[in-house]
Formats: structure tokens, C-alpha cells, sequence
């Protein structure tokens, strides 16, 4: 019978797990100070042509072939679209409404929804009870978060949740199209390859609706926009497969748990934001959806009994 992967971590992995939760919380703060003087589009744009050299040179660094195949690179367009350009753009057009903070915690139903997306369409990731549980919590936790004024009074806050769930939802189909198109391809040369696929989208699309971008910057936004592109995109993916291989996908999972608090601590001391008791509330339920699908604690629990 097939064991069920361990529940515990080294030091080692769970430091890294650590420090990638802090710098991808941070990327909702660095989103919230760009906003000041950038559109959502643009910040998506800065956020993925800076890594594309950063992830290039560790590429080359490692002598990491590059493909040949125009289907690869044509599922390096569409996974630059599912898993960068589509959702960034969608939380950082969220986060002009509501806090960075909020935008994480929505954003933490990305673990539950992509178990949900899995399970219809892996036939090796059924769709099993728990996850339907989890998944049930998750929808809770977010209509705590919405709270019921939602179906008499929709406003543009209530938009801005939507969008970063939406972008949740994006990540979670962006997971299942890296397994069946590019699970043969080097991790490293995927995170290349997404964010290059997702320059080529995105640059048009700016010029279109923003016009050229400006470098006639302030210096906290451009460094907003350094870490945003080098730390929480280019360091997060090299931290991202370096855990995957130390510690394997299921703990890997858990950084969904560790990025709000980051996310939030960031808002709170630097930005002045305040989140209702009703976002932790949520929070905490989109938490337990998360263990009730991960299943690892519950089996863990019941054999102690």
C-alpha cells in the first residue's frame, strides 16, 4: 500500500519553506507601494521581464539546455498566461480595493481550488471526499471574508475579492497544465520559460492600454519593483524547486498557510492596514479546508488514537 508522504521536515527545508512564504508576502506589500505611481498592468509586466535575465543566467549557470520544440514553448505561453500574467494582474488590480493583506488570505485558496481542478482533470489526483471537504471549508472561509452584504450591496470591493480569486482559480489550472505538458522538462527551465512566455504576452498588452512605461520613478517604487521581480519572483521559484526536491509537493503545500501572516504583519506595521476579525475568521477555516485536503495531520491524529 502506498505510505503517504511525511508530515515532518528538517531545519533545512523548513527554513527555506519559511523564507519563501516571507518573500512571496512580501509581494503583495511590494504590489501595494507600486500602485502609487504604476497600473496593475504594468507592475505585471516589471514583475516578470526583470526575472526573465535574473532566471536566465542561473539557467546558464546550471547549463540547463533550452528547448527546442515549438510545442514546449508554445505551453510556456500559456503557462505564463495561467500562472503569471493572468493572475498577478488580476491581485494587483485587486489590491487597488482592498487590502494586501485580504489579498492573501483570498489568494490561500489556491491549495484547496487546485485540488478541486485536479481531481476533474487527472485521472491519477481523483477527486476524493476530503478534498470535496476542503474545498466546501474554503467557500465558507471566503463568504466569511465577503461577509453576507454580498447578494444586497456588491460593490467594488467585493469585485476586487472575486479578481483575486479568480487568480486563485488561474494558479490552480496553471498547476495541472505544468503536469501534463512540461512535468518532463527541468523545473528551473520551466520558471524561465513561463516568465519569458509571459513578457511576450504582456508587452503588448501594456503598450496598448498604458502606453510605454515610464522609468521616471521614485525610489521606493522602483524598489518595490526590484522586489517583486528579483525576490519574489526570481529567488521564490529557485526556493520554490529546491523545496520540491528536499521535501517533496504535499510540504511544499503548506507555504499556502505561511504567506498571509507575512502578508499581513507587512501591511499592518508599513502600510497602516487594518483587517476586520472577519478576515482571520475566514482565514482560518480556508486554513482548516487546507489540512482537511492535505489529510496528512487528520491520518496523523487518528492513529494516535
Amino acid at each position: 500500500m502506498k505510505q503517504p508522504p511525511s508530515l515532518s521536515l528538517d531545519i533545512a527545508s523548513f527554513a527555506m519553506l519559511v523564507l519563501l512564504a516571507a518573500i512571496w508576502g512580501g509581494s503583495f506589500f511590494f504590489a501595494e507601494v507600486a500602485l502609487r505611481e504604476l497600473s496593475p498592468l504594468t507592475i505585471t509586466l516589471h514583475r516578470v521581464f526583470w526575472a526573465v535575465p535574473i532566471l536566465w543566467l542561473i539557467v546558464r549557470a546550471k547549463r540547463i539546455q533550452l528547448p527546442r520544440s515549438p510545442r514546449i514553448w508554445g505551453s510556456y505561453l500559456v503557462m505564463g498566461a495561467l500562472n503569471n500574467a493572468i493572475p498577478f494582474t488580476l491581485i494587483f488590480w485587486g489590491q487597488t480595493q482592498i487590502e494586501s493583506g485580504m489579498a492573501s488570505i483570498l489568494n490561500a485558496t489556491t491549495a484547496v481550488l487546485g485540488a478541486v481542478v485536479a481531481g476533474l482533470l487527472l485521472k491519477d489526483e481523483p477527486l476524493t471526499p476530503r478534498k470535496l471537504i476542503g474545498a466546501a471549508l474554503g467557500v465558507v472561509g471566503v463568504g466569511f471574508i465577503m461577509g453576507r452584504g454580498i447578494l444586497s450591496d456588491f460593490n467594488l470591493a467585493n469585485l476586487a475579492q472575486l479578481a483575486v480569486l479568480a487568480a486563485a482559480l488561474s494558479y490552480a489550472f496553471a498547476s495541472v497544465w505544468g503536469r501534463v505538458q512540461l512535468a518532463a522538462q527541468p523545473p528551473l527551465m520551466n520558471a524561465l520559460g513561463m516568465v519569458m512566455g509571459s513578457v511576450v504576452l504582456m508587452v503588448p498588452i501594456v503598450l496598448l492600454v498604458d502606453g510605454v512605461p515610464s522609468v521616471h520613478l521614485s525610489l521606493p517604487v522602483w524598489g518595490a519593483v526590484f522586489g517583486i521581480s528579483a525576490l519574489s519572483t526570481s529567488l521564490a521559484y529557485v526556493l520554490y524547486f529546491a523545496i520540491l526536491v528536499r521535501a517533496g509537493a504535499a510540504n511544499l503545500m503548506l507555504v499556502t498557510l505561511l504567506v498571509p501572516p507575512f502578508a499581513i504583519a507587512l501591511g499592518v506595521m508599513f502600510l497602516g492596514e487594518s483587517l476586520p476579525a472577519s478576515a482571520y475568521l475566514g482565514f482560518g477555516v480556508i486554513a482548516l479546508g487546507l489540512v482537511v485536503t492535505d489529510g496528512r495531520l487528520l491520518g496523523k491524529l487518528r492513529g494516535k488514537q
